[in-house]
This record gives C-alpha cells, sequence and structure tokens, in this order.
C-alpha cells in the first residue's frame, strides 16, 4: 500500500539540449484500502509520445507564466518611474513656493492675489503688486516672475494660472454639489466602454 511518485525527465522534440521534469499522479495500489485487481491498468503510461506531449505543455505553461510575471513587472516599473517623476516634481514646487515665501515683500499677502517678483542689482528678490507693464518704460529692477497666491500657500506661475484655477473651479463644484463618490468594490470602466 506505497504511494509511488512518478517523476520522468523528458527530452523535448527539436531541443535535445533542454529536459523538462513531468510529474505524474502518484500511484497507489490499494487506494482506499481496497486492491486494485489490476495496478498495471491503472498505473501505466500509455504511449511514451503521451510523455513528451505534456511535458511540452509544462513547459510552455512555464513560459507564459514567466512572461505574464514579466509584463506584470514592466508594468509596475512603468508606475515607479511615473511616482519617482510625481515626487520629483512635488519637491521641485516646495523648493520653488519655499523660496517664493522668503522673497522680500513689505505688504502682508493675500491668497489669490497675483505678486511680481523682482531682483536688485544686489541680488535681493522681491515682491511687488506693480506688474512690469504697469510700470512701464520706468521699472526699477529686472523682472522675474508673475506669480499667484493660493489659498493653500502655495504659488502658482501665471503661465498655469488659468489651468489651476479651472482644475480649483472643478473640485470647488465637485464639493459645492455635497454628493457622495459613490463607492465601487470592482473596476469601473463607465465611460471608457460607451
Amino acid at each position: 500500500m506505497s504511494n509511488l511518485t512518478m517523476d520522468n525527465t523528458v527530452s523535448l522534440p527539436n531541443q535535445s539540449d533542454k529536459t523538462t521534469a513531468v510529474t505524474l499522479v502518484e500511484s497507489c495500489s490499494a487506494p482506499h484500502g481496497l486492491e486494485l485487481v489490476s495496478s498495471y491498468q491503472t498505473n501505466r503510461v500509455g504511449d511514451p509520445m503521451d510523455l513528451v506531449a505534456l511535458a511540452a505543455q509544462v513547459q510552455k505553461g512555464d513560459d507564459f507564466i514567466k512572461a505574464n510575471a514579466c509584463n506584470k513587472l514592466t508594468v509596475i516599473a512603468d508606475q515607479i518611474r511615473y511616482l519617482q517623476e510625481q515626487a520629483r516634481k512635488v519637491l521641485e514646487e516646495a523648493k520653488r513656493d519655499s523660496d517664493l515665501h522668503h522673497a522680500a515683500c513689505n505688504i502682508v499677502k493675500k491668497p489669490g492675489n497675483m505678486y511680481y517678483l523682482y531682483q536688485r542689482p544686489s541680488g535681493q528678490k522681491y515682491f511687488s503688486i506693480i506688474s512690469p507693464r504697469e510700470w512701464g518704460p520706468s521699472c526699477p529692477h529686472p523682472f522675474i516672475g508673475a506669480f499667484k497666491l493660493q489659498h493653500d500657500m502655495s504659488w502658482t506661475p501665471v503661465d498655469e494660472v488659468e489651468k489651476r484655477d479651472a482644475e480649483i473651479a472643478i473640485m470647488d463644484k465637485l464639493l459645492s454639489q455635497k454628493t457622495a463618490i459613490p463607492s465601487y468594490t470592482e473596476p469601473n470602466f463607465k465611460g471608457l466602454s460607451d
């Protein structure tokens, strides 16, 4: 009443240098305590080519598993690169915002207003509420850039203000609707397939 594991190593056709291990179902001469009439008939390996086909199937399965894992890892690597880029942008914006908050200014800065950054010959950077256009040709110092102070105390460069204001307007609209965002337990492809 012994169980035997039947492991066979098979060379694949056209790949004599490559072998694949095939594990067959364990054999037992008395399953559940009942003696078989002929264990040869229940445990025999049929056509030897069946083993080759089985080995090829095992090899193909291994190849597909490796390819699938590789594809999934590639997606994760792309996501990591994307997150690293997002982290880099966050750090750059934080440094810019910190530098702008430390620029000299003789007025209390109020969120929602545009401020104009200039630089004195001494190298000191300072904010003014007067734009270079308002100064005209009598602008006293080189103009560096215009920035809008946001309510979260971050700074938005003038060329990004319109885009940022549109994003904030969308968020304000969502918040004012007071509707809950539905939770989904399964993937939602609505809008992609319509």
